[in-house]
């Protein structure tokens, strides 16, 4: 990934220096320190606004079990949205403009932790492995691991049922968890920070997280009601789809690349298998890396021939998640040194 953002701030710009040393503070931040408490997270301050914003478009949706065509509903869900996203670029935009008048004076050292620090609420590697560990510990642990732990600790990471879930599609579960999220939590972050910095980070956690919360038809987690956003969270889908469809690609060509004998072409035709014209790739690229079968009850699967994930495999994935990431701050880095020195445009 080349880091083509030297955003227009006025008469301020923000150097490649300060752009990858601020990738590299944040995920050296997530690693030792995690997440920020919930009073201090924009991602929660995200959340909390969707949550408010999603009770009024409720008020104004038709409710028949049945999803009936709704404009009403669709372009007051927009406006909501775009009124969010607005807010979030603009204070975004601020911020950094703030860091990049430090960085004319000469402290790029001081602008890229700042930015950094900003940076890593909207991204989130370390709290995404562990919760994966978790759920393999839960399910296997010689002590106190049990199939109904493992079904409870994977609830903390999907919406859908886990009551009748096997050993096997829990641990199938945790790890598509872990490759979709590798995207929406850490490759697409990055990926919207080299091209528009904090804004473009920012931005796409806001679209993301509205995806999860309204994306999905007769899902509203948060208040327990099965709310229809059949119409209300279509404009919330579609801009998450618009914006990740790059970085999903790029996620499963990093997997793809540290996984090693993975081809592209049968790579693509796994990924069209799910619904979702993203998620897909990342699950895809990590089920043939692995050659393991993952997939959805009921619904899906992936490298469908193979066998099913076993202890051991959970641990594989985290690994090569690690890998891809790696692979992606190497690039970045080489990219970095070849913009400073006129190398690169």
């Amino acid at each position: 990934m080349v880091f083509l953002t030297l955003l227009p701030l006025g008469a301020h710009t923000l150097s490649a220096f300060v752009l990858g040393g601020a990738v590299l503070v944040a995920l050296a931040v997530d690693h030792w320190l995690g997440e920020p408490a919930v009073r201090w997270h924009p991602v929660v301050w995200m959340g909390n606004f969707l949550a408010w914003g999603g009770r009024h478009v409720q008020a104004h949706t038709r409710q028949e079990p049945i999803p009936a065509r709704d404009l009403k509903a669709f372009w007051l869900g927009a406006l909501v949205w775009t009124g969010g996203a607005a807010l979030i670029f603009i204070v975004s935009m601020v911020l950094q403009a703030a860091i990049a008048r430090l960085n004319d004076l000469g402290g790029w050292i001081v602008a890229a932790s700042l930015l950094g620090l900003l940076l890593k609420p909207l991204l989130a590697w370390a709290l995404l492995k562990s919760e994966v560990q978790a759920v393999e510990v839960a399910l296997s642990d010689p002590n106190t691991g049990s199939l109904e732990a493992g079904r409870e600790r994977l609830r903390w990471l999907v919406s859908r049922d886990v009551t009748t879930l096997s050993e096997s599609q829990v641990r199938e579960s945790a790890i598509e968890t872990l490759a979709e999220n590798l995207n929406d939590s850490v490759i697409a972050p990055l990926f919207w920070f080299a091209l528009l910095g904090l804004p473009g980070a920012a931005l796409f956690r806001f679209a993301n997280t509205a995806d999860a919360m309204w994306g999905y038809p007769g899902l509203y987690p948060h208040d327990g009601q099965g709310r229809n956003w059949a119409w209300a969270g279509k404009w919330a889908a579609r801009a998450d789809d618009v914006l990740a469809w790059a970085p999903a690609r790029i996620t499963a060509l990093l997997l793809v690349v540290v996984g090693g004998g993975v081809s592209w072409t049968r790579l693509r035709t796994e990924a069209v298998r799910t619904p979702s014209p993203n998620s897909g790739w990342p699950m895809a690229a990590m089920a043939l890396a692995l050659g393991v079968r993952l997939g959805k009850p009921g619904g899906y699967a992936l490298n469908g021939d193979a066998p099913a994930p076993r202890v051991q495999d959970t641990a594989r994935a985290i690994r090569l998640g690690s890998n891809a990431l790696l692979a992606l701050v190497g690039i970045a880095l080489v990219a970095i040194i070849l913009i400073a020195h006129g190398g690169i445009g």
